[in-house]
């Protein structure tokens, strides 16, 4: 039981109650400053927590109360390596969302920043849960504002693209809901503190001492794994994602392409390795496979994209395709690099929307084809998606070479053709990113581009902290290698 407020309960409640205050403020002004400000609090919270994160603060980041204590389930909060890593990205990609987008106009603003901030609580609750039936609670809770962020704002063909989106989604929750059932049913008994005894238990350690056979855990790995690779998406079940992405207003698909997806490999590192070691190693070339292929898949439809929108999302699929595969190559550098990789392509990828969200706001134009000069127009503009592309596709010195390298190691160790099939993707990357920065930002000065301006000082220092954040992990990602080594070794353990 807890005796005091804990680092993961104020990641989850915060969010959840500013969230449902937002409903009732009717002021546009004044609900974007309560959701900014609220986001800056749990920054500043998540930030705090990495000063605890000995084995002697455990009473700081975990906590266990009483729910459904008759099926074995309890509210248990825990902050490992991992689940701070994920959690600080969250607080801090919120803010940054919320401020690049503070003077986007949003019809009902209220309900629009109440939804964004209960997602928010949704996604910070997967990332500490510690108990089965409550990671499946809140994987939903974060799902459903998704969904109607989704469809109530966006373009035109918003609510056929949710519909699919949601379908998809809702159908892995199903099948992870069977597989949860199933291993809590093979769980060992649990005596909880007032002496109450269950013959099973939805807590993360009883699941981890589940008995299967190695016929159950396929089965078992199918089910969950088809949860998290629809979440990432994994190729092929990544077809609800760029229309989604495309017709969803940007602000919603950062959260989306920036955070949500990691649940996804979230979900793989704290469930499905740990649960089914057996079978992740045995079905690890199909999943690799799997990837490697939707990396060169959505690698080549972003080369013939026109529409900005669609070729960032392409190429988010292939960098959490690489991540992927990277984890199921299952050796030590290779998940050492996604922990990085996964912070580090939720700044790149956010900052890539947050290019996208300026444009849209001055321009209203999506295509690529229909820009172009507005380098004349607005050069710190310019400057400064140089160097996140520069970061997309993995330069040296940027955050996204430190996490890419090493998977390619740990890939190549796996199979070289694996990582090469991978490198010839990095290669296309550089090819459909410059040449969108030439597009967009070189030669003539098209007629949609001639009213540009600039960035004002507000967006500078928001694209600012992001050009910080890139350099910072390029140069100097010791920290994060620390945060999350007692995570990695733990789950190598499990893995094997």
């Amino acid at each position: 039981m807890g005796t005091f407020i804990t680092f993961p309960e104020l990641l989850v409640w915060l969010p959840f109650l500013a969230g449902i205050l937002c409903f009732f403020i009717k002021k546009e002004n004044a609900v974007r400053q309560i959701a900014l400000f609220t986001t800056l609090i749990i920054l500043a919270v998540s930030v705090a927590s990495l000063a605890y994160t000995g084995k002697e603060y455990y009473a700081y980041n975990n906590v266990v109360y009483y729910w459904l204590k008759y099926l074995g389930a309890s509210l248990y909060f825990g902050l490992d390596g991992t689940g701070k890593l994920l959690t600080l990205l969250t607080a801090l990609a919120y803010p940054l969302i919320f401020a690049s987008s503070y003077r986007k106009n949003i019809k009902d603003a209220s309900s629009y920043y109440g939804l964004m901030l209960l997602c928010m609580s949704g996604i910070m609750g997967v990332f500490v849960s510690m108990d089965a039936l409550l990671f499946y609670f809140f994987w939903e809770l974060a799902l459903i504002p998704a969904y109607f962020l989704c469809s109530r704002w966006g373009a035109e063909r918003r609510i056929q693209t949710t519909f699919k989106f949601f379908v998809y989604t809702f159908a892995g929750s199903l099948l992870m809901l069977i597989g949860i059932i199933f291993v809590y049913l093979h769980t060992p008994a649990r005596t909880f503190s007032d002496g109450t005894f269950v013959s099973h238990s939805f807590v993360i350690d009883s699941f981890y001492q589940a008995v299967l056979t190695p016929n159950q855990q396929n089965w078992m790995f199918w089910l969950f794994f088809l949860a998290f690779a629809i979440k990432m998406p994994v190729f092929p079940f990544h077809t609800w994602q760029p229309d989604t992405y495309d017709q969803s207003l940007t602000p919603t698909t950062m959260v989306l392409s920036g955070i949500m997806v990691k649940m996804g490999l979230f979900g793989v590192i704290r469930w499905l390795f740990p649960l089914f070691p057996q079978a992740s190693e045995h079905f690890s070339k199909i999943v690799i496979i799997l990837c490697v292929a939707g990396m060169v898949y959505a690698s080549l439809l972003a080369m013939v994209q026109d529409n900005l929108k669609k070729l960032v999302a392409y190429s988010s699929i292939a960098h959490i395709g690489l991540m992927c595969a990277a984890l199921f190559a299952m050796n030590e550098i290779s998940v050492k690099g996604v922990m990085v990789q996964m912070f580090s392509h939720g700044i790149n990828i956010i900052g890539m929307w947050m290019i996208v969200e300026f444009l849209e706001r001055k321009v209203n134009v999506r295509k690529m084809s229909e820009l172009g000069g507005i380098a004349n127009k607005a050069p710190v503009l310019t400057i400064f998606t140089v160097l996140i592309v520069l970061a997309n596709i993995a330069l040296p010195l940027t955050n996204g070479f430190v996490g890419e390298y090493m998977m390619f190691s740990g890939l190549f160790i796996y199979g070289k053709w694996y990582a090469i099939a991978g490198l010839v993707c990095i290669i296309l990357a550089a090819v459909y990113s410059l040449r969108m920065v030439r597009q967009i930002f070189y030669g003539e000065t098209s007629p949609a581009s001639a009213n540009m301006t600039d960035l004002g000082i507000y967006e500078k220092l928001v694209f600012t902290i992001v050009i910080v954040a890139i350099f910072m992990i390029g140069i100097y990602p010791e920290p994060f290698f620390e945060l999350t080594k007692e995570a990695v070794k733990i789950l190598m353990l499990k893995a094997i």
